[in-house]
């Protein structure tokens, strides 16, 4: 239960940071197979052991606690020292750098994606994530909590078994600075000008934002 709370805390602090990283962060020495793989609508689910699963999933849990960890702290700083406006810039140039670090840390492939991204080519979610997220919110209208829905899977495709885990990202008060209804013109004129094709804006409290996303090839 302390795990969950310490990720969910982490979830709502990423969520304020737009939920989409400027370019997506990979695992050291990804291939183009890989990135291609990731990308393929065809899956095979694959069986493997219950504690393998649980074993991967735990992993993929820490490296989600690591990176909202990371940016956590930086998010804090940026609000102290300049307000939303300064921490909108700390999540279009540090929280990259921060996601590619982590994934080599944890050689997993570590990103967040949203239904509705910021930046027009990273943070858009692929065919299957689309499905996941779309699958969070029938389980949120279901009455499950938004800080409990995760995902795991290993399938097949391509000649390769790859790990996929999402974790939903509520929005949280915070968020709504600058996802909200009703933006200041400072944040406004700010986003505008670091993503002008925002899609991530009109969320309420108890929203899902989007998702961290772990993938790692088992090959």
């Amino acid at each position: 239960m302390k795990q969950w709370l310490m990720i969910a805390g982490v979830s709502v602090a990423l969520a304020a940071c737009g939920g989409d990283d400027k370019q997506e962060a990979k695992a050291p020495d990804a291939t183009k197979a890989e990135v291609s793989a990731q990308k393929e609508v065809v899956k095979t689910p694959v069986t493997i052991d219950a504690s393998e699963m649980q074993a991967l999933s735990d992993e993929a849990r820490s490296a989600v606690q690591s990176l909202g960890g990371t940016l956590q702290g930086a998010l804090q700083k940026a609000m102290k020292s300049g307000g939303p406006v300064e921490a909108m810039s700390v999540c279009n140039t540090s929280a990259p750098e921060i996601a590619k670090s982590v994934s080599a840390e944890k050689n997993m492939q570590v990103s967040r994606v949203s239904l509705k991204n910021r930046n027009p080519d990273m943070g858009k979610a692929n065919t299957w994530q689309v499905k996941v997220l779309e699958d969070f919110e029938s389980r949120k209208a279901a009455g499950e909590k938004p800080m409990t829905l995760s995902y795991s899977e290993v399938v097949e495709h391509g000649g390769q078994q790859e790990f996929r885990f999402m974790k939903a990202i509520p929005t949280g008060k915070l968020c709504l600075t600058c996802h909200g209804t009703k933006i200041s013109p400072a944040v406004q004129n700010k986003l505008t000008e670091l993503y002008p094709q925002d899609k991530a804006v009109g969320y309420k409290e108890g929203d899902l934002r989007g998702a961290f996303v772990v993938v790692k090839s088992l090959n």
